[in-house]
């Protein structure tokens, strides 16, 4: 899984609309330079996205410097919620800057005080308690560590196991990937954790049970007891989809959680602030976590992520002992509430609710007409996915959907590399100041593409 993208320059077809443009061969020639010495200096990893040397971003766009212009899908992966580089985001982190305080560990601050204040004022009542961090990895791995020191406080050292779910994605981490459930992150890992263990995430397609039962095999397999689980960490939806699980599987979850003392972490990292027409993705399912991982649209721009939870969890570490070095970095703090003030004050939330279902009927319209190799189509609020198959075949293409993102790159579309547990899934993820006009264009442009990669691949 995983491929480069082409660096050679093109031609490709020029446009010129309200929301693209494209004036030059992609990617551009004075570009190369750059990519070439990226590729010199950085690992192989890094090659994964379309060659496009950013130049600056405004709102639902991304610019080189060439005169070329992208309808952006990509929020930087879920990052940009409120829009790329937004006026009062801009202003909100050159006042702070000029401030004169630019870092302070974590001695107190009222950027923090007043970030942790918000958060908490938006999330659940009774998670009442907000630990800044500064990645979604270091979230995950935080709210792991938090469940097993609960888990062992009330059953002790047997209760240490952490329930993840079958591709699943929580972090680069060591911890994080293996409660996250794709094998090829685990190959690595010399000694996985024994306490770790995924069970089938449900989502209807790939896993076609969706019981609640199924989850509880999963633990018997393992040789745990429920006494013996601390922790169940799931995405609110699975990234690689987006693929939510049925509300009633996830509600008997929490059920279960409570009954045996279990810790519910809801992972929001690239979920929450708006992005599925909640602000919160878990609201969805009508349920509330003991502890929530978030970061992402956080701040739309900027590294910053929080561990939100109940008091007694959160509390379980005495002065200094659960610290970070940037924890609440203050022009992160003062990019978070910018970001979230836009998104609340401004409905961004509510207008990814409104262009759900002209994405999602999009979407189905594209795997109507491309039956033979779109397996499946997901859509809430304004995140969408489209999984490429072999035509046919219940069979993961990445090659094809490659094929799909790179057309698309070149008709003035930006999209991240194919995700997935098998880089199948086309993701879909503009900022949410989106019009319905851009996003209707956008999805032509989607089918457009997808039919030129279809044929070309004689598929």
């Amino acid at each position: 899984m995983g491929k480069e993208f082409d660096i050679t320059p093109r031609p490709v077809p020029p446009v010129e609309t309200k929301y693209r443009r494209i004036a030059t061969p992609l990617p551009h020639p004075d570009s190369v330079a750059t990519l070439e010495k990226l590729r010199t200096h950085e690992p192989i990893s890094m090659r994964g996205q379309p060659p496009l040397v950013w130049d600056r971003a405004e709102d639902i766009f991304v610019y080189d410097k060439h005169g070329n212009r992208w309808l952006d899908w990509s929020s930087g992966v879920l990052v940009a919620n409120a829009g790329h580089g937004i006026p009062e985001l801009r202003q909100a982190i050159i006042d702070q800057a000029q401030s004169g305080l630019l870092h302070n560990y974590c001695f107190p601050s009222e950027e923090r005080a007043e970030l942790v204040e918000l958060l908490a004022s938006l999330a659940p009542p009774e998670l009442n308690k907000v630990f800044l961090l500064t990645t979604g990895s270091e979230a995950t791995e935080c709210a792991i560590k938090l469940a097993r020191t609960r888990g062992i406080r009330l059953g002790g050292k047997a209760k240490v196991g952490i329930v993840g779910f079958e591709r699943g994605f929580h972090g680069r981490t060591l911890g994080a990937q293996q409660a996250g459930g794709m094998a090829p992150q685990k190959e690595w890992i010399v000694n996985l954790d024994p306490g770790i263990i995924n069970a089938p995430f449900p989502d209807g397609y790939w896993q076609t049970d969706t019981r609640f039962q199924a989850f509880l095999d999963a633990i018997s397999r393992s040789g745990f007891e429920p006494k013996n689980i601390a922790g169940v960490i799931m995405e609110t939806y699975q990234g690689v989809g987006p693929d939510f699980a049925p509300v009633p599987y996830v509600r008997e979850m929490a059920e279960w959680c409570r009954q045996n003392q279990v810790v519910l972490i809801f992972d929001e990292v690239q979920a929450g602030f708006g992005r599925t027409g909640k602000f919160w993705a878990f609201e969805h399912y009508g349920v509330t976590p003991d502890v929530i991982c978030c970061g992402k649209g956080i701040t739309s721009s900027l590294p910053l992520s929080a561990v939100i939870g109940r008091e007694e969890i959160l509390d379980q570490f005495g002065p200094g002992s659960m610290t970070s070095t940037h924890t609440g970095n203050p022009v992160c703090c003062a990019a978070a509430m910018a970001s979230i003030k836009k998104i609340v004050g401004s409905g961004l939330t509510e207008n990814a609710a409104r262009l759900e279902p002209v994405l999602k009927q999009g979407l189905e319209d594209l795997k109507q007409w491309f039956p033979q190799v779109i397996g499946h189509v997901t859509a809430r609020g304004l995140v969408g996915g489209v999984q490429i198959v072999k035509p046919g075949r219940k069979e993961p293409d990445h090659d094809l959907a490659h094929a799909i993102i790179e057309r698309c790159f070149h008709k003035g579309l930006l999209m991240f590399a194919p995700v997935g547990a098998w880089g199948q899934t086309v993701k879909i993820s503009p900022p949410l100041t989106i019009p319905r006009e851009a996003l209707e264009e956008g999805l032509e442009v989607l089918a457009q593409a997808t039919s030129e990669a279809v044929s070309a691949l004689n598929l």
